[in-house]
């Protein structure tokens, strides 16, 4: 059914291929930039990432001005206050962002301090809170599972609050995506798996929640039917460059469709099981989604029923509500071989949760923003009780 009324919006320039990073210093030219910041973490560059970058650089007018090697797993406000003063002191005039989320929302935050010429980075969080026009930002992703590279969004870490904050704006759109399978290969097998299941995350959310719309629909079941053909292979065997370009597109298509559906249950419950017990995003995503979906199912039976047939399930005229329990056992499934392959926590309690901190965890799932856009609503009983099941 087609909603009265829908927006759509994705104004970043997409390069996709496998020399992609090396056209960086001519889109910052055509962004009238001359001098980056790098931002990134110690394991990216450890494993040599940023040396492909700095290669792309070696015949251009163009510059780094410094490499930000500090982002911990966890965007955090303490951080991206340094940042921004780092960029100020260096006389950068661009980002670019080379990492996976946590890289890429540390850029987008210190963007917000440094032009909205705020001490506070608390003051702007919510939904389009940020006036002023950003530094351009370049986003690179060495993981395929966050779409950070083309979404509006950036979740920080409270440090003092023990929780995560989240920054919505059409500001916050990074001004060019590079899609580079070279940046991919790197990733262990369990970070694949739990990234891939992110991006899927995403994308069964964006087309299953209350501001889904056709346009969505679109980009969120080409990445599922990427996802299903590319997870297991890259996560099998990281050094497969199709399977890596198929995984970076899915996580950027899903990204685009949930930056304009939102998301939905699964997320606030990941979001809490993040800011309470440091569960890596990804992970938590894999966990709770079958358990929300089989809660959604009364509700919106004919919408994840049509995502088992993407998801390789035979299509056999069921009744809504029985196809759609056969995509929720095609998730399950995904899950277990992922596990097999790779270690990929199915359980809670596998990720490093304990039983007596999940009446804590629902706490702060309820007042999370995300399950607004759920088909059912997430109350502190049911969110405990999901968490209980997947424990």
């Amino acid at each position: 059914m087609l909603p009265n009324y829908y927006q759509f919006y994705c104004p970043v320039k997409i390069l996709s291929g496998q020399t992609a990073v090396s056209n960086i210093p001519f889109e910052m030219s055509v962004l009238g930039c001359k001098k980056a910041m790098i931002v990134t973490d110690k394991g990216v560059a450890g494993a040599g990432l940023i040396d492909i970058v700095k290669d792309a650089f070696a015949d251009s007018d163009a510059e780094i001005g410094y490499i930000f090697d500090e982002v911990p797993q966890d965007s955090s406000n303490r951080i991206v206050n340094k940042l921004a003063q780092l960029f100020s002191k260096q006389g950068c005039d661009c980002f670019i962002a080379v990492g996976g989320g946590s890289a890429m929302d540390t850029a987008k935050g210190a963007n917000i301090v440094i032009s909205e010429g705020s001490d506070d980075l608390l003051k702007l969080q919510g939904v389009e809170n940020i006036t002023a026009d950003l530094k351009p930002m370049i986003a690179v992703p060495t993981t395929a599972g966050t779409g950070s590279e083309v979404t509006k969004a950036a979740v920080i870490y409270n440090e003092e609050a023990n929780a995560k904050m989240a920054f919505m704006s059409d500001k916050l759109y990074a001004d060019v995506a590079v899609i580079d399978p070279r940046m991919t290969m790197t990733m262990p097998p369990k970070i694949t798996a739990a990234t891939g299941m992110d991006a899927l995350t995403h994308a069964m959310e964006a087309y299953t929640c209350l501001q889904k719309n056709p346009v969505t629909d679109v980009y969120a079941k080409a990445a599922i039917d990427l996802i299903r053909r590319y997870l297991v292979r890259a996560t099998d065997n990281g050094k497969d460059e199709e399977a890596r370009l198929g995984m970076a597109n899915a996580a950027l298509m899903a990204g685009i469709a949930f930056s304009n559906s939102m998301v939905g249950a699964v997320h606030a419950l990941a979001h809490a099981c993040g800011g309470v017990c440091h569960v890596p995003h990804g992970i938590a995503n894999g966990i709770m989604l079958p358990w929300v979906l089989d809660f959604n199912l009364d509700m919106i039976p004919e919408y994840i029923a049509e995502l088992s047939g993407v998801l390789g399930g035979s299509i056999e005229y069921l009744e809504p509500a029985d196809q759609a329990q056969v995509t929720v056992s095609l998730v399950r499934n995904l899950l277990e071989r992922l596990n097999k392959i790779s270690g990929l926590p199915t359980r809670l309690r596998d990720a490093g949760v304990s039983e007596d901190m999940l009446p804590k965890i629902a706490e702060a799932a309820v007042n999370d923003g995300a399950h607004v856009y759920n088909p059912k609503e997430l109350t502190y009983d049911i969110a405990l009780k999901l968490y209980k099941k997947a424990f």
